[in-house]
């Protein structure tokens, strides 16, 4: 049994399959993507935020009629009871926005009399208003914390287009809420990630949707999964200069130093969502008359592919639009939650209609029958 237990560890689970889906599937070795079955490119190009939501919620793309209802729902879902808005005021200014978020999710169980009895339909419901409400925690807390005053979303806007506006207090272009649409749908779902998985893993103990949300607000706000998109933004504020690159890029690789942004571990080739975002970031710095961060990534990308065979994912230029549009760099693993919202509560639906509790082993590698000395004796 050791051995064989030994013979199927894997660091990481890095390899290892841990449970069926219908809803993602990535193949890392050709850099591939689909949602439901649909390539990402076309997803991504074509439909807004509302349309993947309704697909991995509802396992198909709306008709027209269909999108227009579900996108009035989410919006009126948006607004936070006032026992919610009294938490968030109580910590403006004391916690970063991606802990602020995590609160409120947790707090709203609290608002919710019938969240012991959820199931089946009561369950979707309650996942849809997190989604809904996700975009208006962040902005509401972000504008507290800087003493601004808090914008009510506009239902004439979308999801993406609201979010933007009511965090900066004005209406977006339509290239910018485009962008960010897009950038949702990139970021929305990804098969087994840290963050899905602990979602899964909460929802297998039949816990109840606010806390398997929670979970993977606390799992993706590490350093090495939604916080990533931040530490590339300090990373090309490190660099500074074009001319800086390349020496910063060959030092860090002699210091066996890891560089933010690029490789990931399920991608052996490019990142098919880094694709789609690329021009989206050249565009927008083209746009801005600031090309500084979009040459220095393209020295990181080209070093790293020449040094390692290693290239970019989907944060590495999502930094770049995030900066372009002068959105605050504590926003980053939030903007992140918000679109991966709805992959969360995709997954755990899932695992809800056909679960079984999640429970590896572990290989032990400590002592075994140790002497037992009573504690006078003990030195």
């Amino acid at each position: 049994m050791a051995e064989e237990l030994q013979e199927n560890f894997k660091r990481g689970l890095e390899g290892i399959i841990a449970g069926e889906s219908k809803i993602c599937k990535v193949n890392g070795a050709e850099g591939k993507l689909y949602y439901r079955g649909y390539r990402i490119e076309d997803l991504a190009k074509n439909c807004t935020f509302e349309e993947v939501t309704f697909l991995l919620l509802y396992l198909k793309l709306p008709t027209r009629k269909e999108l227009t209802a579900f996108t009035k729902e989410l919006a009126r879902m948006g607004k936070l009871p006032p026992a919610i808005m009294k938490v968030l005021k109580d910590i403006a200014g004391k916690a970063t926005p991606m802990d602020a978020l995590r609160t409120a999710v947790s707090a709203l169980a609290g608002a919710d009399p019938d969240v012991k009895n959820a199931r089946g339909d009561r369950n979707l419901a309650i996942g849809k208003s997190l989604i809904a409400k996700f975009p208006t925690i962040v902005t509401t807390y972000y504008r507290m914390s800087k003493g601004l005053p808090i914008v009510k979303p506009d239902p004439k806007l979308g999801y993406a287009a609201n979010f933007l506006y009511t965090v900066k207090g004005k209406r977006p272009t339509a290239e910018e809420a485009r962008a960010i649409d897009m950038d949702f749908v990139l970021h929305t779902e990804h098969s087994f990630n840290a963050s899905t998985f602990a979602v899964r893993t909460t929802v297998s103990t039949l816990s109840d949707m606010y806390s398997a949300l929670t979970t993977g607000i606390g799992v993706l706000k590490g350093p090495l999964h939604g916080g990533a998109a931040q530490a590339i933004t300090e990373q090309f504020e490190q660099i500074g200069t074009v001319e800086n690159t390349e020496p910063f890029v060959m030092k860090a690789l002699a210091n066996h130093q890891k560089l933010m942004g690029i490789g990931h571990r399920v991608y052996k080739v490019y990142d098919p969502r880094a694709r789609i975002m690329k021009p989206e970031a050249r565009s927008f710095s083209k746009r801005t008359g600031d090309m500084k961060w979009f040459e220095m990534a393209e020295i990181i990308e080209r070093v790293m592919a020449r040094e390692k065979k290693l290239y970019p994912n989907v944060d590495f230029f999502s930094a770049i639009i995030y900066h372009t549009m002068g959105l605050d760099i504590e926003l980053t693993s939030p903007v992140f939650a918000i679109a991966r919202s709805s992959g969360w509560v995709a997954h755990a639906l899932e695992q809800y209609s056909d679960n079984r509790l999640i429970r590896p082993l572990d290989l032990y590698t400590g002592p075994l029958d140790l002497k037992f000395i009573p504690i006078d004796k003990r030195k």
